[in-house]
């Protein structure tokens, strides 16, 4: 460790401690999971459901695309309604005009006040109360409550069928039609719509909060934020404010500038000849740039079936590409391109570690991982349309179509799939960057690019810790260990040590201070990272110490992210080190707009989205794709289509940038993501949010409200934004494909590799 032996001992610490917190607070998932009842019953021991009913309506939820189709307990997609709040109001509002009808002969609406507020009262008493059997697990309900039941069940079998009664709702809903075609799994999956609904209400035994944290706001069941989400809302802000005081201390009184070395006469990455495997990559970068299309393209579908539901400009493609497989193509997409853009980075860095040489047989496992690759985007794809479509038996669903779970949609076979060509991928990148410790020289920059290239080869499988018919608590808890910790933790602190790795190897900083500052900043990410990973559970079934644990670690996510000004200029200025630093300008100022898309999307929309109260009232609103767009592209997005171009700028010799496919690629993802955020997204997302916190969840979501004039012609303005985000994403792409397919327009003799005098 040397000189670096009290930043390492920092880093360790802090992985040791928070991984110990996220593991006891998943013991504490594991403990208080809201139980689902052995059965359901009426006094008169009338069976209404049983535990497998429920189960296998989870699976029929699944199939239908799951978290593509609407949201349960805020997660997933945002068009239709989510269906814990939506089924709670609508068996509520029964329950009063059942209860009316009984009391007064007459419909609730047409009650007195006093009548009203006496059945509402009665209403919260018997909605809130816990009438589990410990002993037995059974949960029994009142003979007019299974009434209310049955009326609320009736109208998701005709939803999710083909009844034409329905057939407006399903296209404002963007629901194909026979959304699940099988009337028992209809029926099985109002069982488990009903029980989410029942976690919902239902207060925990010995509490005076609902299994899932009073969310969501519901008045008619005094639905409203607990004292704890108030108070650890409070706290987040607190730490948010001490752990940015305390950075610009600590960054005042213990950064150093580190001397800056000469920079080479010219990039030191093409004084030798390229490897076979790094000429081999060409592939992968087409791959990653085509795969970036088609989830544009997609996207831009996505986002217009929210004003023509089953359409597009009156084509109705539904039948064959609905909303729910667009969607999920969309999402599963994005990982596919930007995990590929990240690994054809790994694999051009592995024989620069190595010196400039290949391991044995390396370009042969590049192909192969390339070609594992494209099995898995193809079967992917092909097994949820598949399952979607429900051509698949419904026993395969889960293995080979559709899991129903947002960003690990892709059927269970493919995602271990996934999880081999991660290993592989691994071992590649080993292979070559091992032999290096041998050579003499400060190893510790090496062995952080080391154990983050281990974390994002093994970690991905903790996405593999739940299956079909597990507790959809415990799925969450997993889901966010591969959505958030995979992605947001391991990918950030590779990206930054891989990027110092870069620039030090061109001899652009010193890897003392390229060494400091990766250390500092894994330490940093990981603190907030790991532990925040609690603050997507909130409402997701768990108790308040996971709620404690994820509010206050999440607003110190927050914290690295003020300093990204510094980095956005540092990578700036990298560029007026030497003249030949002009050749990779173009993946400069991807980075650049990394750490800008970082302080906004991760940090404002972030934090914005992160404390308890603000999330109570606004989550699975349109203020979170702000954040996703924003964070996910505007992040990881920019990162690999920086990785992308720096790759190609060496791998293919004589490379140069076309100025305006760039300002036209670079400036059009930019402004249309801003404009798509600016003009649609964040204003409906802030007239939900008053929706949310006046009426209710259920009403900001539903029908009524998401048809309104001015919702709808928000939907529409996105247009705008969205075609300059894809004239953009073209221009790119034609960029990669240029380069990628016709180097010899490129070439200019003794500009590059082994033929170089100079540059």
């Amino acid at each position: 460790m040397g000189e670096y032996k009290k930043l390492w001992w920092l880093l360790l610490a802090v992985l040791a401690v928070t991984f110990g917190i996220l593991a006891w607070s998943g013991v504490e998932v594991y403990r208080q999971v809201p139980p689902i009842p052995a059965q359901v019953v009426t006094p008169s021991n009338k069976v209404l459901m049983t535990k497998d009913q429920i189960l296998d309506g989870q699976t029929a939820w699944q199939s239908t695309g799951g978290m593509q189709v609407g949201s349960i307990w805020g997660h997933g997609a945002y068009q239709a309604p989510d269906w814990s709040a939506d089924w709670l109001h609508r068996e509520l509002l029964a329950w009063l005009d059942l209860a009316a009808q009984e009391t007064a002969n007459t419909p609730f609406a047409q009650l007195n006040a006093d009548q009203q507020a006496t059945l509402k009262s009665q209403l919260k008493a018997e909605y809130r109360r816990n009438t589990l059997d410990p002993q037995t697990g059974v949960v029994t309900v009142s003979e007019r409550r299974a009434q209310a039941m049955a009326q609320t069940a009736q109208y998701y079998v005709k939803l999710y069928g083909s009844d034409p009664e329905m057939r407006t709702t399903r296209s404002h809903f963007a629901m194909m039609e026979d959304t699940l075609p099988d009337l028992q799994r209809r029926q099985d999956l109002t069982k488990f719509y009903f029980w989410l609904s029942w976690a919902a209400s239902t207060e925990r035994p010995n509490s005076k909060v609902t299994y899932t944290n009073n969310w969501p706001h519901e008045p008619l069941v005094d639905n409203h934020p607990s004292t704890a989400n108030v108070m650890w809302s409070v706290a987040s802000v607190v730490i948010l404010l001490a752990g940015i005081a305390f950075l610009v201390w600590g960054w005042a009184f213990l950064h150093r500038d580190h001397p800056e070395p000469v920079a080479p006469e010219k990039d030191p990455l093409t004084i030798g000849a390229l490897t076979p495997s790094q000429r081999a990559l060409g592939k992968y970068l087409f791959l990653v740039v085509a795969l970036f299309i088609a989830q544009v393209l997609l996207g831009g579908l996505t986002a217009h079936y929210t004003v023509e539901g089953q359409t597009f400009y009156g084509i109705n493609i539904s039948e064959w590409l609905p909303y729910s497989l667009a969607r999920t193509w969309h999402l599963q997409t994005a990982l596919f391109w930007i995990a590929s853009g990240f690994l054809a980075a790994g694999l051009f860095l592995a024989p620069v570690v190595n010196g400039g040489k290949d391991p044995k047989y390396q370009k042969l496992g590049v192909n192969v991982l390339f070609g594992a690759l494209v099995v898995l985007v193809v079967g992917a794809y092909i097994g949820n349309f598949l399952a979607i479509k429900h051509i698949l038996p419904a026993n395969l669903n889960f293995w080979l179509g559709h899991q129903g779970y947002e960003y690990l949609e892709l059927g269970r076979l493919w995602q271990i799939v996934k999880f081999l060509g991660l290993a592989f991928w691994l071992l590649l990148m080993l292979r070559g960057m091992l032999p290096a410790f041998k050579k003499d020289g400060d190893k510790n920059l090496l062995a952080l690019l080391v154990a983050s290239t281990i974390a994002i080869g093994l970690f991905y499988g903790t996405g593999l810790f739940y299956g079909e018919r597990t507790h959809i608590t415990i799925m969450e808890y997993w889901r966010w260990w591969v959505v958030h910790l995979w992605v947001e933790g391991f990918f950030e602190v590779f990206a930054t040590t891989a990027l110092a790795f870069i620039f030090s190897t061109m001899g652009l900083v010193s890897k003392r201070g390229a060494t400091v500052a990766s250390l500092a900043s894994a330490s940093l990410f990981m603190l907030g990272g790991v532990p925040g990973t609690l603050h997507h559970l909130y409402f997701a079934g768990t108790t308040t110490p996971v709620m404690a644990i994820g509010a206050s670690f999440s607003a110190l996510e927050v914290v690295p992210l003020i300093i990204l000004g510094h980095e956005a200029w540092e990578n700036w200025r990298l560029k007026q080190r030497a003249p030949w630093m002009e050749a990779v300008r173009w993946p400069l100022m991807c980075f650049v707009a990394v750490a800008f898309w970082n302080m906004l999307g991760a940090g404002v929309f972030g934090f914005m989205v992160n404390p308890p109260i603000s999330l109570y009232y606004i989550q699975g609103l349109n203020t979170t794709p702000v954040h996703a767009h924003a964070a996910l592209f505007g992040v990881y997005g920019f990162l690999a289509i920086g990785f992308t171009l720096l790759v190609l700028r060496y791998i293919v010799p004589g490379f140069k940038f076309s100025e305006s496919l760039m300002r036209t690629g670079f400036w059009g993802l930019n402004i249309g993501l801003v404009l798509m955020i600016t003009t649609s997204l964040l204003p409906i997302g802030i007239i939900q949010a008053y929706a949310s916190i006046t009426e209710g969840m259920w009403y900001a979501r539903s029908e009524e409200f998401m048809q309104q004039g001015i919702l709808q012609t928000l939907r529409w303005v996105r247009t705008f934004g969205d075609v300059v985000f894809i004239i953009g994403s073209f221009a790119i792409f034609w960029q990669v494909v240029i380069g990628v397919f016709q180097p010899k327009s490129y070439v200019k003799q003794g500009v590059y590799g082994a033929t170089a005098a100079a540059e």
